[in-house]
């Protein structure tokens, strides 16, 4: 199996440096996945866990297209931000030079009123301007934001739909001492197939985490790394469930 990760060198590294990034590889992580659905339609060919699989193959080829999006500058809001920048720089050097011109004045043709007044003017421009301007810069990564949010919700989603799949497969259903009753969930699976049922979910828990994390290992954004995290601690967390199920069903032969 080819590796999830590689190495790229940082830009800011001087010439002849070295210095290694870790970086996950969308293409591999897509290749899993098939691998994955391949595998779970070779034993169970018309279970939904095959269909939803191929759900989470989709989500995985749209992650890698919508992080390379979330990877690229918006160059509208940068070109406006640095457009209001080098306004809000003219008007200062505009006030400096009126207000020094100004100061050459008489004395009775600076009125301490009026001088105060055109200073309390030209700090809202610029405070208004300065606003304008952090507005633009956060518009790109709030913009950004919203899109990989959307995207994570999605994988949290499909992550509870996962573990809804192995909700009733209990290992003890497998026994031959097992009573079930008129509503109990029929389960026609051996021990093995059971196995490899839950196997199979944990890797897509797994799968799935690792596809969030696609979203921000280039995108500094501290909600969306927030949202990632609660995704890891959500599929490891049914996956130690799955994994106490399948040790006991291992104990249980």
């Amino acid at each position: 199996m080819k590796s999830f990760w590689k190495y790229k060198t940082r830009p800011e590294s001087p010439a002849g440096a070295s210095e290694p990034v870790l970086v996950l590889r969308d293409d591999e992580i897509i290749s899993t996945v098939a691998r994955l659905q391949r595998r779970i339609g070779e034993r169970f060919p018309d279970s939904g866990l095959f269909n939803l699989c191929g759900q989470l193959l989709d989500l995985s080829r749209q992650a890698s297209e919508r992080s390379r999006w979330i990877n690229r500058p918006i160059l509208l809001f940068r070109i406006s931000g640095y457009g209001l920048g080098l306004l809000l720089s003219g008007l200062l050097i505009g006030m400096v030079f009126y207000y020094s011109q100004r100061l050459q004045l008489n004395d009775e043709d600076l009125q301490v009123s009026n001088f105060l007044s055109m200073i309390e003017a030209a700090s809202n421009e610029a405070v208004l301007l300065g606003a304008g301007i952090f507005f633009l810069f956060t518009l790109e990564t709030r913009v950004k934001r919203r899109r990989a949010l959307a995207a994570i919700h999605e994988l949290r989603s499909i992550a509870h739909v996962i573990d809804m799949h192995q909700l009733t497969k209990d290992p003890e259903r497998t026994q031959k001492q097992w009573q079930s009753t008129a509503t109990s969930p029929v389960i026609q699976l051996t021990p093995l197939l059971l196995n490899r049922y839950l196997d199979y979910c944990s890797e897509m828990l797994s799968l799935t985490g690792k596809v969030a994390a696609l979203y921000v290992q280039r995108f500094d954004d501290p909600v969306s790394l927030a949202a990632v995290s609660e995704i890891e601690q959500l599929t490891t967390g049914m996956s130690s469930k799955i994994w106490q199920k399948i040790i006991n069903l291992q104990d249980a032969k």
